[in-house]
């Protein structure tokens, strides 16, 4: 696979713009853990390998447990998240996955019952602006670097 487009050079205004929505996510007082659960699970859903790549690296340097990190992929099954863990992985996988799910009644009262409006808010805001990352970067193949392979022992 190789890159197809280079948005900074393509469009610094374009990427100024998804820089400035970032920013905003970024100081908008989510606690760090929601906005690393966010970021990582709707780029898991993408499928978007340069997202996955940056946000378990990012969530490891701020001190989130492996297992935390590695099992978000089956949140469901394991009893590692709290209960506003699993009601923002719910509604993450909801937004992220609206065109299936049309945002149903149930995650968004799930999330009401552990989080404020305005928080909420602030939570989707998150969530629409990692999912213009992931399709932009999916769209133009961008590479996660690759580091130092392991072996096996």
């Amino acid at each position: 696979m190789h890159p197809r487009l280079d948005m900074t050079k393509a469009s610094p205004e374009a990427f100024k713009a998804v820089v400035a929505l970032e920013n905003y996510v970024q100081n908008s007082g989510l606690e760090r853990r929601f906005i690393h659960l966010i970021k990582l699970r709707a780029s898991q859903i993408n499928g978007c390998a340069y997202c996955v790549d940056m946000h378990v690296k990012e969530s490891r340097h701020d001190g989130l447990s492996e297992q935390w990190i590695n099992l978000m992929c089956v949140w469901r099954e394991s009893p590692v998240y709290d209960a506003r863990e699993r009601a923002l992985l719910g509604w993450v996988d909801a937004v992220t996955n609206i065109a299936q799910t049309g945002a149903p009644d149930d995650a968004y009262q799930t999330l009401q019952a552990h989080f404020s409006s305005e928080e909420i808010a602030k939570i989707t805001v998150a969530i629409g602006a990692i999912n213009v990352w992931n399709r932009l970067a999916v769209s133009f193949r961008s590479q996660h670097p690759v580091d130092k392979l392991a072996k096996a022992a």
